[in-house]
Formats: C-alpha cells, sequence, structure tokens
C-alpha cells in the first residue's frame, strides 16, 4: 500500500496548463469513480481549484504511470505536454504536504484561510463518489484537525495581506458596526469585487457599486444584496456613504475636493472613510486636508500588508513546528494497523481455541461429569492450548541464540 499525491499548482505549471488539468464540481463524481475502476488504484480524491490540481490515491504499488495515464485519457491532453509541471510525493512527504496545503503554508498568499475549504470539498466529493477508503478518509480528518489546531494556536490567518481585506479591516476599527453603514464601492474589478464580499462577510449595511458600465456594477451589485448605479451619479448618492472605496482604470480623478466637500455638507459633517485604491489615484490628494474625511491609499495600506506578511511568516514557522507533531500522530496511526492485523489474527486464533474446548467440556457435563472438575479441566486445558505455541517459540529461540526474541516475549507478555 503506497499512499501519493500528484498535482500541479500555480508555482509549478502556467494557466494554459492548469486549465486543461482542471476538474469542475459537475464532472468530479463520474471522474473519482472512474479513477477507482484504474487499476492499482484503491482509494482517490481531487483537488481542483484556479491554483492547483492534486489527485490524492492510494495505490496497491508505488508506480504512478496509471494515474498519469488515466489524467491524460481523462482530460485528452498528450502526456508530455503536463509531465514536466508535475510533482509528486508519497508517504510522509504526502502526508506532510496535504497538511501543508489544508494550512494554507502552500498557498499563493501565505495563510489564506479558502483552501481549507476546498479542501473540505474535495474530501465529500470523494466521499459521495464512495472512493474514500481507511487511508485516505483518515488521512483527510487528521489534515482538517492539523489545519485547525494552526489556525487556532497561531496567528497565521488573522492578519490583512490583500489590500481589500486590509481596508475592510481598517473599516471595522473606524467604526463599532459595519451593520449600520453603507458603503459606497467605485469600480467592477477583480479589487472591488474582493472588498464587497469582505464587507458582505462582515455584515455591511448597505453597498452601493458604481461603474462606468452600468450593466457590470448591476451584476457585481446583485451577488450581494447592493444597489448599482452609473459614475455620473456619483455626485447624489456620494453623501450616503459612510465607507468608499475606489478601484477603477481611470487616468484622470473621479473624485475630487469640490464633490466632498458637498457631500460633506449634506451628511451634517458626519464623517466618511475613504480608500483610493488605483493607480494613478481616483481620489484627489486635496481631499485629504478636508476636516471629516479619512483618506487612505494603497500606499498606507502596503505598510500594513507588509508588516502583516511578516507577521505571517513568523506563524507559519509555528505551524511547521505544529505540521511536524502532526505527522507524527498520523505515521503512529498508520504503523498501529499493521499491528492491528497481528492482533487480530491473534485474537481469532484464541477465540477458536476457546470455542474448540468449551464444546468439548460441555459435552462431558452432558454426560455427568461433575461441573467443578468440567471447570478444572477447561480451566488447565485453555492455558496449555493458549501458551502451547509461545513456549515452543521462546524455547528455540534460546535454542537459536536469539535473545532478542526472549527480551521481546518478556516485553510482550511483560514478565
Amino acid at each position: 500500500m503506497t499512499l501519493i499525491a500528484l498535482g500541479i499548482n500555480y508555482n509549478t505549471a502556467p494557466v494554459a496548463i492548469r486549465e486543461r488539468l482542471a476538474f469542475p464540481a459537475e464532472i468530479l463524481n463520474q471522474a473519482l469513480q472512474q479513477l477507482l475502476q484504474t487499476q492499482t488504484i484503491t482509494e482517490a480524491a481531487i483537488l481542483s481549484t484556479c491554483n492547483r490540481t492534486e489527485f490524492y490515491c492510494e495505490l496497491t504499488d508505488n508506480n504512478t504511470n496509471t494515474l498519469i495515464d488515466w489524467i491524460a485519457q481523462s482530460q485528452q491532453i498528450d502526456p508530455a505536454d503536463f509531465i514536466p509541471y508535475l510533482y509528486s510525493y508519497q508517504g510522509n512527504q504526502f502526508i506532510r504536504h496535504i497538511f501543508r496545503v489544508a494550512c494554507g503554508l502552500d498557498s499563493m498568499i501565505l495563510g489564506e484561510p479558502q483552501i481549507l475549504g476546498q479542501m473540505k470539498t474535495a474530501y465529500q466529493a470523494a466521499y459521495e463518489a464512495g472512493t474514500l477508503g481507511k487511508y485516505l478518509g483518515k488521512l483527510f480528518q487528521h489534515t482538517f484537525s492539523a489545519a485547525k489546531k494552526v489556525r487556532t494556536d497561531t496567528e497565521i490567518g488573522s492578519s490583512p495581506v490583500s489590500v481589500a481585506f486590509a481596508a475592510v479591516q481598517l473599516a471595522q476599527q473606524i467604526f463599532d458596526k459595519l451593520s449600520q453603514q453603507t458603503a459606497l464601492l467605485i469600480g467592477a474589478g477583480e479589487t472591488i469585487e474582493l472588498t464587497a464580499r469582505h464587507l458582505h462577510q462582515q455584515g455591511i449595511g448597505r453597498i452601493i457599486i458604481a461603474n462606468r458600465t452600468y450593466d457590470k456594477a448591476h451584476t457585481l451589485a446583485a451577488q450581494f444584496n447592493g444597489y448599482a448605479i452609473a459614475l455620473s451619479e456619483l455626485p447624489t448618492h456620494l453623501a450616503e456613504a459612510d465607507i468608499v472605496v475606489s478601484s477603477t482604470a481611470s487616468q484622470l480623478p473621479i473624485l475630487g475636493k469640490g464633490l466632498l466637500e458637498s457631500a460633506i455638507k449634506k451628511r451634517k459633517h458626519k464623517p466618511i472613510f475613504m480608500v483610493d485604491l488605483a493607480v494613478p489615484r481616483d481620489i484627489e490628494a486635496e481631499v485629504s486636508q478636508l476636516k471629516d474625511v479619512y483618506l487612505y491609499t494603497v500606499d498606507d495600506l502596503q505598510h500594513t500588508i507588509d508588516t502583516n506578511m511578516n507577521s505571517r511568516r513568523q506563524a507559519a514557522a509555528q505551524a511547521e513546528e505544529i505540521i511536524d507533531t502532526q505527522v507524527e500522530h498520523f505515521l503512529g496511526w498508520l504503523r498501529s494497523q499493521g499491528a492491528h492485523t497481528t492482533i487480530k489474527d491473534y485474537r481469532s486464533q484464541a477465540d477458536m481455541i476457546r470455542e474448540q474446548l468449551l464444546q468439548k467440556y460441555l459435552k462431558q457435563l452432558n454426560h455427568g461429569i461433575d461441573p467443578e472438575e468440567a471447570l478444572t479441566r477447561l480451566a488447565h486445558s485453555l492455558t496449555n492450548k493458549l501458551i502451547h505455541v509461545p513456549s515452543i517459540q521462546i524455547r528455540a529461540a534460546g535454542i537459536n541464540e536469539r535473545p532478542d526474541l526472549i527480551a521481546a516475549a518478556r516485553e510482550l507478555f511483560k514478565l
């Protein structure tokens, strides 16, 4: 039995290759069942994200060629096109790898939490497809326990390392309750989408999304129960915003000092928290001079991000130590499985001896033998039968000068 991980990720393969080896959720169940029909593969799970595709398998040997051939056939791709990008882990290295992936230590953004949810999705898909067995099933459970311990015992996920998350965390520090605030997001690109997602997760009261193309604003706003407006409508809605985050590709500022002065007046000088994530700037620098406006730029946040990344690196070192311990725990469980078979066989042998002798002396009781004498004979015979083979083996060890076996026997029987 060999546990292996075979895969590609953002470090080893370009997007063009990662796309061809991706397994969307709608085909995952069928793919897993087909994979398990492959010779030598007895358990299987597939983790497929935008940054990685990994195959976790139990093999009857340590040859990965069968798995590679299946991937090529399943995805209709020449093996020569993806083999150069593959990495493979077996045994201890595989266990450590899957723990590190789940903890975000192998992610593009160190310590990012989304990968753990994706790992749980991979486990659930394999469970529903019936492709998990004793070993991979147990490994996934250990993996989730290790990730939980890392999240609980270190600060790896507590510090924001994206400008969007940093902006939202800063807003949380300024406002006691985001549920009572309105956020105006300007733009409809990836950064604004991520900001909207973070705000929504933190319970923001209301989201307004403004964009040059109204349809894009509407599509994004609909995901978060928000309200879409065109850029031309900014002067009308700016006064509603307690939080403004802007990230567009405009070459000229979108919000000027005069517009903000008018909005502050409408708000009766209730403060506005603003974050300009655009380069060039979307918000005129002079806006920071206004008394009731708190303006931060991407450079202001970058210092926080750099500091937090250093904090995550320190936490990652702690996480590696936790993983070392967790790997040993799982290896201990694996080692115990070999002993489990021996224990089972030994117990079955003892049960067979007991049953044979019990039937023998029950017959004697039925023929009128004294019960006390029957019990005495049963106890004596059972003892002799149970120690007979071990006694012969220990005696043979002495004759063959095997003190190691004699010492092992004394340890096993606590003599």
